[in-house]
């Protein structure tokens, strides 16, 4: 298990219930170092990425857990490895390559060397040197190398997903994201080998969990985003599902595509807009799969870390990698699977143009997360409201519920005040 830093919690929390939401938790900057030790760095499991972006012997990539820098690297052996991004010697965060590929691991301040599972390997001058007929310098007798290594994170694989941990005691990755939510994982991720399409990557000035609170509130895209309700992608009228696991920390939410156009839910909504028509109407040419299962667009929040999305054709992780309690860096991996069809590959990535920082839809969240921590810093000692459906937590049939942000707030309680 990860070393605990152990951070006395001032109050923050000093609302009756989940449904309303101090603003000190996204403007409190020791609840958010306590975040990272509860939420990233304990007891969870955090996405790193996809198998198919580490295809070859020694591929690696360079991500984060929290704020924490660590490598995906597949070894010689084929087995996916995940280690801490500092070096044991002087803690330098020794890799600095992006993607690229490696047969070890070589810090360059002192050049300490370790293999693809983090063992070091090499310590220069380990045994000194010789000067004058006598050996000088070098490390103790008893330094053993098996004891200097990297960190070295557990790591689950499932359809082709990459997840880690720093704690050794956590539970299952299957048990971490509970049977509710598997099954909404393994649609999209079904042993279809995965394709690397490309990425997109945003800094958002805003509190990390803002994101999260986005893809569990089903009450804003048919308002928010013009293309979503205009075209039917996603409104209130359409067929819905809200789920959540049991510990409500994660969840699902579920709708199937309406026919767009204007009806008695668009009334009044002033992001419809009638008049809008397509120049390439190939962006709703829309093919259903047969893993769909009737929904068009799933949207999973796998907490503290990763958002998984189907909407129609594009399917994509999103990475949250906080930067303090007001900023986040926000990683798009757009994916297909290695047996599509070139239309369809190229169906995914013309329909990707709706997400991403420009994106036709996602624009709009990374805007309304800014001004949102703008208001929250200028007022902290207020509140914002999570009632809309009730107080209550629990799965819906329908959009108009704000009950996976109170869940999310409940679980986040539990273990903040522990």
């Amino acid at each position: 298990m990860s070393n605990e830093t152990h951070i006395p919690m001032r109050p923050v929390w000093d609302q009756p219930d989940t449904s309303r939401i101090p603003f000190k938790v996204y403007t409190d900057e020791q609840t958010h170092q306590k975040e990272l030790e509860k939420l990233f760095y304990q007891n969870h499991w955090c996405y790193v990425g996809l198998e198919a972006e580490i295809p070859e012997h020694g591929d690696f990539k360079r991500t984060v857990i929290g704020e924490r820098s660590v490598i995906m690297v597949r070894g010689a052996d084929g087995e996916i490895n995940v280690v801490e991004n500092v070096c044991a010697h002087r803690g330098m965060r020794f890799c600095r390559k992006k993607h690229g590929n490696a047969k070890e691991f070589v810090c360059p301040y002192h050049q300490w060397n370790y293999d693809l599972k983090g063992n070091l390997q090499g310590v220069p001058f380990r045994r000194g040197v010789k000067q004058d007929g006598q050996v000088k310098g070098g490390m103790p007798k008893d330094f053993k190398p098996a004891d200097h290594g990297l960190t070295q994170l557990r790591v689950a694989q499932r359809g082709g997903v990459v997840f880690a941990t720093f704690d050794q005691e956590a539970e299952s990755f299957e048990d971490f994201v509970g049977p509710e939510m598997l099954h909404y994982f393994d649609r999209m991720f079904n042993g279809r080998k995965l394709k690397l399409l490309g990425y997109n990557k945003q800094r958002i000035p805003g509190n990390w969990k803002l994101m999260m609170e986005n893809i569990k509130d089903p009450y804003h895209p048919g308002l928010l985003h013009t293309w979503f309700v205009t075209f039917g992608l996603w409104r209130a009228d359409n067929r819905s599902e809200l789920k959540m696991d049991k510990h409500h920390r994660h969840a699902a939410m579920i709708s199937t595509r309406g026919e767009g156009g204007k009806n008695a839910q668009t009334t009044g909504v002033s992001s419809f807009k009638e008049e809008m028509k397509l120049h390439d109407p190939r962006f709703l040419d829309v093919e259903v799969e047969p893993w769909w299962n009737g929904p068009t667009a799933v949207m999973m929040t796998l907490f503290p870390s990763v958002i998984l999305q189907q909407q129609v054709n594009s399917v994509s992780t999103r990475h949250i990698q906080p930067n303090g309690h007001d900023s986040f860096d926000f990683v798009w991996t757009h994916f297909g699977y290695e047996d599509d069809t070139e239309e369809m590959t190229e169906r995914r990535l013309r329909q990707a143009n709706l997400f991403g920082p420009a994106g036709f839809v996602s624009a709009d969240d990374g805007e309304v997360i800014e001004f949102s921590q703008e208001g929250f810093e200028q007022k902290p000692f207020h509140r914002s409201l999570a009632e809309l459906g009730g107080r209550e937590i629990g799965d819906t049939d329908h959009m108009v519920s704000e009950t996976l942000i109170r869940g999310m707030y409940e679980y986040w309680r539990k273990q903040m005040e522990d």
